[in-house]
């Protein structure tokens, strides 16, 4: 299988391909540039050259060429400057004398639109028809040709003619080719060089980067060191993605660990229910299979208590369950609160009679503290009374006999502020630091609870935007306070 370029070499080839197409292309203009610029050159110094020509001799008479004339001409010029090629043309443009080869000119018509343009005074360079080729063009010199002061032609001198040609083939070519094909190498060579180092330093960044993310991809998850810090206007791309990539590896591993702890409370809260559910089911199995067992042996007394307490068991199993049921249904989103606004203190008053018989039974005083004149909620009713019903019941339970049990509202900067008071024993500090994140499994907290009420509150004000806090007093009781939104 091919092994697959880096980003590096990629670019190093990309950049490789465009330079050295630069050079060939900065060649080609550069010979272009320097033949134009000779062609300039030559017709510039021959400029008057075919004026010289057409007033040394008597070309053309009024019969005609002077064929004489025409033949000595050619010969001076072939001995003086064999590179030239001299043309006698009429007013149209066709050639009547010249002194090239037999079967060298391919061309007996030269269009004067060059030569006008030429006798003009137009910009050098200008190219006219080369007649010894059928669709060549070379620079010239031209003049009018003036018999008793009519013009009856031009003489038309082409200047780089068949013999300079050839013998700029042979000599000058290869040793221009060469020069510019050097030339090439080392700017194409420096270059390249230049462009490698410059790309290895720039793509630097990015191969450690390149190296972060895979070992972050091969060693687990470890959090990434952003680089030092700089300014919004000299940070570079490659040095936002670095950083954003090491935030992006702080959030991974943040929430990696929470999951992991998340998934360690979920473990737990399964033993623990397991545990809890274990409990009540084998002492209502004991107790039914007594009764089942010895139902004609026991007295009536005897089988009312084994009921009471198998009764009384499954109570609880019963409880536990719903706890689990109803946080499993908070945890995964599937309740949402319905706002609806509502009368606090009536609430209130409403969750503490359901606890009157309770507490009286327990010798308990339960009371309210509630300051006058307080707006209604923006909450769901049904929830909140929830959250009531669970902190009492937590409070009366936890409470020893003449305790008391209070619930107290203020109002608090757009909020009302809420209460929950008792005189118990406390909650243990070991308890305290995992209260909301897992479920309360202390002995004092197990008797007549599975300890997923707290754990059901908190969620429930987490959906209202709140959250729960524990006031420890000093020397006996807690305080559970939240805050609710006053309704708008």
């Amino acid at each position: 299988m091919m092994r697959r370029l880096t980003l590096s070499q990629r670019l190093s080839l990309a950049f490789a391909v465009l330079m050295l197409a630069s050079c060939g292309l900065s060649g080609w203009l550069q010979m272009r540039f320097n033949a134009r610029h000779g062609q300039e050159v030559i017709q510039r110094l021959s400029r008057g050259l075919a004026g010289q020509i057409a007033g040394s001799a008597t070309l053309m008479s009024p019969g005609g060429l002077n064929g004489q004339a025409v033949q000595a001409l050619f010969g001076k010029l072939m001995d003086v400057n064999p590179s030239v090629e001299v043309y006698l043309l009429d007013n149209d443009g066709q050639v009547l004398a010249h002194d090239a080869p037999a079967g060298h000119v391919r061309r007996t018509r030269v269009d004067l639109t060059a030569v006008q343009r030429f006798l003009q005074g137009a910009t050098l360079p200008i190219e006219g028809d080369d007649p010894r080729s059928e669709d060549g063009h070379k620079v010239f010199s031209a003049a009018p040709l003036m018999v008793e002061g009519r013009q009856v032609g031009y003489v038309y001198v082409v200047l780089l003619g068949e013999n300079l040609d050839a013998l700029s083939a042979r000599v000058t070519d290869d040793a221009a080719l060469r020069h510019t094909l050097w030339s090439m190498a080392l700017v194409a060579g420096a270059g390249l060089l230049a462009g490698l180092i410059a790309f290895r330093l720039i793509t630097r960044p990015l191969r450690e980067l390149t190296d972060e993310v895979e070992c972050f991809d091969t060693d687990g998850l470890s959090v990434i060191e952003p680089p030092p810090e700089s300014d919004a206007l000299s940070r570079d791309e490659i040095q936002t993605l670095r950083l954003a990539f090491a935030r992006m590896t702080r959030r991974i591993v943040a929430q990696w660990q929470e999951l992991t702890r998340q998934d360690q409370q979920r473990r737990e809260l399964v033993a623990n229910v397991s545990h809890d559910l274990r409990t009540p089911l084998t002492s209502l199995h004991g107790y039914l299979e007594t009764l089942r067992l010895k139902a004609s042996d026991l007295s009536e007394t005897d089988r009312q208590r084994y009921l009471d307490v198998a009764l009384a068991q499954s109570h609880k199993v019963g409880r536990l369950a719903q706890e689990l049921f109803e946080l499993a249904r908070l945890e995964h989103g599937v309740v949402k609160p319905h706002r609806e606004q509502f009368s606090l203190p009536e609430l209130v008053q409403d969750v503490l009679q359901k606890f009157e018989l309770s507490a009286e039974s327990r010798r308990l005083q339960l009371g309210a503290d509630i300051a006058p004149d307080l707006p209604p909620i923006s909450a769901d009713i049904g929830m909140i009374e929830r959250v009531l019903t669970n902190l009492l019941d937590n409070a009366v339970r936890h409470t020893p006999a003449e305790g008391r049990v209070e619930v107290r509202l203020r109002r608090e900067q757009g909020h009302i502020e809420v209460q929950v008071s008792d005189t118990g024993p406390g909650i243990p500090e070991a308890v305290q630091r995992e209260l909301f994140t897992r479920p309360a499994w202390h002995s004092q907290w197990r008797e007549g609870g599975g300890g997923l009420g707290l754990l059901i509150v908190q969620r429930i004000l987490n959906l209202h935007g709140g959250q729960i806090q524990l006031l420890q007093r000093v020397g006996h009781g807690v305080v559970w306070r939240f805050q609710l939104d006053v309704a708008s």
